[in-house]
């Protein structure tokens, strides 16, 4: 039995119907590398039971103290059912990565059940055109409530089911058992919220002592012009009330791009880069609503303030810094250069307050005032009328650089969901893995009806700060889910966005040039045989990901391939 802490079990008193405070990996995986080609669902299966004991989240469930006299236990499931948790579902045909943005919002928007350990973990098949990934993949999305992870313990859940290496190790005969123990009672929890709350007053006194230090040296900051305050901040549409709908999408980068760009500007971050690009994305966004704001949007950015000691801890080790994305500014660079120095000054905020302060005054509050204060702010509606505090969250978690695998399976892209609320409609996770860094976006979906024009202006912000930088172009890039162009291009037309004609008479240009240029060869090389287009077997360069066109655009296309049973393979 482990108590949550008061910032874990926070998450737990925030939650509504509306606003469930799940996270989510989204990982997608090419079968080609494993044994025969094929991974069947009972091979996951398998995969998830060998490595129950890796993690004490998967069996343990919630307790809660009557009349929330103290924050809630993890105790043990007794009844623990791997194949609630682990389900098999497939996207309808043609299987395409719009259809997948659908279905991921859909599952991230359904709460998780309390009555059960807090994680689900969906086999996804038929991603059999998405474009940049070859046909017969499959994703696995992996639902964990907020109170039992952060983004950085939730690499560790990540890592815990896979391998390095496309050959599955050999089965696990023994494994390290967890001692059982009998769920409390009503009367153990409540002698042990009377203990808790005899010692209450001690740790705020220190907590009093800590905080008037704290603020000594924000003030000495602020009169040496170190770091300022980012203000009042703007309202836009996601500072409002959400509903139950969600909206997916994403956009995956190369990561030597990245970094060759904020080589372009000294001490700069691969951070700041994502930051300056999101700051980009929501300016030629909310423009093309005529919604942008004079002032600059604010970014809330998670802070992992684990210590060596705490490396393999679970729960929710963060604090949060507020930062401006420089919304404000329309040259790219400049953006990114504005973004570095704002990164600069809340760091020194954030050292001046301490990185672990905030952190424990949330884990500290007494769990009557911060769930009854909470649940209320949440369930009346209260916080979609505050004063924004941030306009969305940039969450960074770096993941590993190595290919990982499952079953055999190479797992190809990795991105991410978040939880949205009420007064925080936008929720941006940013996850790397193995050479690419993925910006994945979740939003409500009356605040944000287009995401396909979203995922294309996150496209847009980083392709121009990348045209302004020598060199960043030259990168050979991978194809992958959420970088392609021609469909998201099409219906941002559509949503607003300008320079359309300008583009279209510069691209008319250059196909009447190159098909002059096609004649006077030909006239040139009598005997030449043009080439056949879309021959099976030729080489040509794979289309980027993204959207994929309208099926009225894509009428006379060949057929989608039939695609295979279990996640590529065959059936369970």
């Amino acid at each position: 039995m482990q108590q949550l802490t008061g910032l874990d079990a926070s998450f737990i008193y925030a939650e509504t119907a509306r606003s469930p405070m799940h996270i989510a990996p989204l990982l997608i995986y090419d079968v080609s590398t494993a044994p025969n080609g094929f991974v069947r669902f009972k091979d996951i299966l398998r995969t998830f039971e060998e490595r129950l004991d890796r993690s004490p989240i998967f069996r343990r469930r919630l307790a809660s103290v009557p009349f929330n006299l103290d924050h809630p236990y993890w105790v043990e499931d007794d009844h623990f059912d791997l194949e609630f948790h682990v389900r098999h579902i497939a996207l309808p045909k043609p299987g395409d990565w719009r259809q997948l943005c659908i279905q991921i919002a859909r599952l991230h928007a359904r709460p998780l059940d309390r009555a059960r350990p807090l994680w689900e973990a969906y086999v996804i098949e038929g991603l059999d055109n998405v474009a940049g990934l070859p046909s017969g993949c499959f994703a696995l999305f992996i639902k964990i409530h907020h109170a039992c992870i952060d983004g950085a313990s939730g690499v560790q859940i990540v890592n815990a089911i896979h391998d390095l290496s496309p050959e599955p190790p050999p089965a696990r005969t023994e494994r390290k058992t967890r001692p059982t123990e009998a769920a409390p009672g009503n009367l153990e929890l409540l002698w042990n919220a009377y203990r808790a709350n005899l010692r209450s007053p001690q740790k705020i006194a220190r907590l009093i002592g800590e905080g008037i230090p704290a603020w000594q040296r924000v003030r000495t900051g602020e009169r040496e012009n170190r770091f300022h305050s980012l203000g009042e901040k703007e309202r836009t549409r996601f500072n409002a009330a959400i509903s139950s709908n969600r909206v997916f999408g994403a956009a995956v980068y190369d990561l030597r791009e990245i970094r060759t760009i904020k080589a372009a500007v000294e001490g700069a971050t691969v951070n700041d880069v994502i930051l300056a690009i999101v700051g980009g994305a929501l300016r030629e966004y909310l423009a093309s609503k005529g919604e942008l704001p004079a002032r600059s949007l604010v970014a809330g950015a998670p802070v992992n303030v684990r210590d060596d000691s705490e490396t393999d801890s679970g729960g929710n080790l963060v604090s949060m810094m507020s930062i401006s994305l420089r919304s404000d500014i329309a040259d790219h660079l400049e953006r990114l250069r504005a973004v570095h120095e704002e990164a600069l000054a809340s760091k020194a905020y954030h050292n001046a307050v301490g990185a672990r302060l905030m952190t424990d005054v949330a884990s500290n509050l007494p769990s009557q005032v911060a769930a009854l204060g909470l649940r209320a702010a949440a369930s009346t509606g209260l916080m979609a009328g505050m004063k924004p505090v941030f306009n969305t969250v940039v969450t960074n978690v770096p993941g590993p650089q190595v290919p990982l695998y499952m079953g055999g399976a190479k797992l190809v892209k990795s991105l991410g969901a978040g939880p949205c609320m009420d007064g925080l409609g936008l929720f941006h996770p940013v996850t790397s893995y193995n050479g690419e860094i993925a910006i994945s976006f979740q939003a409500c979906r009356e605040l944000m009806p287009d995401p396909e024009f979203y995922e294309q202006c996150l496209r847009d912000s980083f392709e121009a700060m990348r045209d302004q930088v020598p060199g960043a172009g030259t990168v050979k890039r991978k194809a992958g889910a959420g970088t392609g162009k021609k469909a998201a291009a099409k219906k941002r037309a559509g949503a607003g966005a300008r320079g359309g004609a300008k583009a279209k008479a510069k691209a008319a240009g250059k196909k009447a040039r190159a098909k002059s240029k096609a004649k006077s060869a030909a006239k040139a090389a009598p005997g030449a045989r043009p080439k056949a287009r879309g021959a099976r077997g030729s080489t040509a360069t794979p289309k980027a990901a993204g959207p994929r066109r309208s099926p009225k655009a894509k009428a006379g296309a060949a057929p989608a391939r039939k695609r295979k049973n279990a996640s590529g393979g065959r059936s369970a």
